[in-house]
């Protein structure tokens, strides 16, 4: 039976180390007060001007590439998961295209825009089309450069803490191995509460009012106003033009989910936890990643965090812990390993595959 492979892994990490103590200088904060909510001890920050999301993407599809044992022009399709891209429209799908010289084959490139959850999305999406026999070589991406647009002062501190830049990167193949490729995957989501972990300004939701929210917003100017959908005047004075996150409420949605998913692609695979050899979950919150630990009893060997060195990094967060623990001898040939995400929307789903 045909399955998907991972043939290729890579990631990208910026140059720049923000540490926990750094951020002291424009917000009130402290290392102890970061270390004790999130496990983050740093960060990376891309260099302005410079770095962008696609340019980080880039880096980690090159190695990706080449650890396939292909070249970019042999690149079937590309998809790019992310919540930070380079320009409102177009994707950053189509930029990686450009910024990897393929631009002559026209390939298709696909932005998923499921935040946290974006990779564990396309590493499914890619293994339909390649169980379909459409594509042969798919580039899955999810890249971040959060630093870009956060809010650095007190007032922002509960999200700004959080969230570092970087990218990691899969080429997916067919095999006909038995004993290798992804076994399931399990996508949900449920709007109820998309508005508890957000950026909702600027949008095209009309400006002035939101009736999702708990205490709508009045945003300056009237109901009768046409025009100035996306940005306006107050939106940037008082700091609405910033991710927005209702922190606990979050944290207990995640840890309900995450497990939830991890044991539904187990028992779709016939397999159990205690069969996991490594569960690489989505970097968003040490406390979630070692609450979830404990629920489904597994050992520190089965589980890998590097939230402490990267932070939270989005859609990036699961290509980049995966390549790490591939790097470092802990995903071996055969294990069985599960990527699992919780992020915005809120949506949630899991991979289950064997190495």
């Amino acid at each position: 039976m045909l399955r998907t492979k991972i043939a290729g892994i890579g990631k990208y990490l910026p140059d720049t180390i923000v540490k926990n103590d750094d951020l002291q200088s424009v917000m009130e904060t402290s290392d102890e007060w970061i270390q004790e909510r999130t496990g983050i001890q740093e960060r990376r920050y891309g260099t302005k001007h410079q770095e962008t999301t696609t340019t980080m993407a880039a880096h980690a599809a090159r190695t990706a590439i080449e650890r396939a044992g292909i070249t970019p022009e042999d690149i079937d399709f590309i998809l790019f998961a992310t919540l930070s891209p380079d320009y409102y429209f177009p994707g950053c799908g189509v930029l990686l295209q450009r910024e990897l010289g393929i631009t002559k084959t026209t390939i298709g490139a696909m932005d998923i825009r499921n935040q946290c959850t974006g990779f564990v999305y396309g590493l499914a999406t890619g293994d339909q089309f390649i169980r379909s026999g459409m594509y042969k070589n798919v580039l899955v991406v999810g890249a971040e450069m959060h630093s870009m647009g956060l809010d650095y002062s007190t007032r922002g501190r509960n999200v700004t803490v959080i969230f570092g830049d970087g990218a990691g990167a899969v080429v997916l193949q067919p095999t006909g191995e038995a004993d290798q490729g992804i076994l399931c995957s399990k996508l949900h989501s449920d709007g109820t509460h998309a508005e508890k972990l957000a950026f909702i300004n600027p949008g095209a939701h009309g400006g002035y009012h939101n009736r999702y929210l708990d205490e709508p917003v009045e945003y300056g100017y009237g109901k009768e106003t046409y025009g100035g959908i996306f940005l306006t005047e107050k939106m940037v004075e008082e700091g609405m033009t910033y991710p927005y996150m209702d922190g606990p409420f979050v944290f207990k949605l995640a840890v309900q989910k995450f497990p939830e998913v991890i044991q539904e692609v187990l028992q779709e695979a016939g397999e159990d936890v205690a069969s996991l050899d490594m569960l690489v979950p989505h970097q968003a919150n040490l406390r979630i990643s070692q609450f979830v630990q404990r629920i489904l009893k597994l050992r520190d060997d089965q589980v890998w965090n590097n939230i402490q060195k990267y932070g939270n990094t989005t859609a990036a967060s699961v290509p980049i812990a995966l390549c790490e623990a591939v790097e470092n001898g802990a995903i071996k040939r055969g294990d069985l390993v599960c990527l699992a995400a919780f992020g915005s929307g809120f949506t949630w789903g899991a991979n289950l595959l064997r190495w």
